[in-house]
């Protein structure tokens, strides 16, 4: 355990320290940068929950969602850190399971928190230009990128790596059979976004994640089509891509 690790295991000491308390060194190298994205999504979302979500006391609720990152953080499951292309996903997307905690807990209804966590996160990934955005998503469908997937896809199965990164998410490379439209695709068996739900009581927010997935994509180029979710109570997650012209206006919708 890093020394800085250390100091925040003994500063946690008069509130009941726990091992679990402790935020695995991965997740502290980038803790600047992903409490810098809280500050700067709770910006963006400001207006939303004063007209949507009927609060007032702003710098209250920013302090509430700031401390609920910090448990999120602890929380946090380690899946291989840089190694693994699902660490990515934690660290972009777990700061909305706090916002998500907070609002609950002032009586915002589900489906305001839903679409005002969508709307943030659209507004935040459009603040990067759209070159770089479009270059990204062109990486993602690159053949060289697909040739990761599928490597990653391979070994997420094995029982090795289930044993060693149990948290983690587990998933197959999908070919495009004759007739279809996609250019490939993933099925997830299992996610990690719906064991940490599953472990900490927050199982009815996860859909909400889950309708983050478009909106990630869709600022990049990529068509994002699915039809069930293991959230939703399917067998497997069936994410299907495709590149979009050039005016994504949609951000992608979930067909039903």
């Amino acid at each position: 355990m890093g020394t800085r690790c250390i100091r925040r295991a003994w500063s946690t000491h008069d509130k009941g320290f726990a091992m679990a308390e402790i935020i695995h060194p991965f997740y502290e190298s980038h803790r600047e940068a992903m409490e810098a994205a809280m500050r700067h999504r709770l910006d963006l979302a400001e207006a939303m929950l004063r007209e949507r979500a009927n609060l007032t006391d702003m710098d209250e609720v920013r302090q509430q969602v700031m401390d609920e990152f910090e448990t999120v953080l602890t929380q946090m499951p380690y899946v291989g850190g840089a190694a693994s292309r699902m660490s990515d996903f934690f660290m972009r997307l777990m700061g909305f399971m706090a916002i998500s905690r907070v609002l609950r807990r002032h009586g915002v209804p589900l489906p305001v928190i839903g679409d005002i966590e969508r709307e943030t996160f659209k507004a935040q990934l459009l603040t990067v230009p759209e070159a770089e955005r479009l270059a990204s998503g062109q990486q993602f469908m690159s053949p060289e990128n697909q040739a990761l997937l599928r490597e990653q896809a391979a070994t997420s199965t094995t029982a090795s790596h289930r044993s060693e990164f149990p948290d983690d998410f587990v998933y197959d490379f999908v070919e495009p059979g004759p007739g279809d439209s996609f250019e490939f695709g993933i099925d997830y068996t299992a996610c990690g976004f719906c064991k940490f739900a599953g472990q900490h009581g927050d199982k009815d927010i996860l859909p909400n994640i889950c309708g983050l997935d478009f909106v990630a994509y869709a600022a990049r180029g990529i068509r994002l089509e699915r039809t069930q979710t293991l959230a939703g109570g399917a067998s497997h997650c069936n994410f299907r891509f495709s590149s979009l012209p050039s005016d994504p206006s949609d951000m992608n919708k979930e067909k039903k």
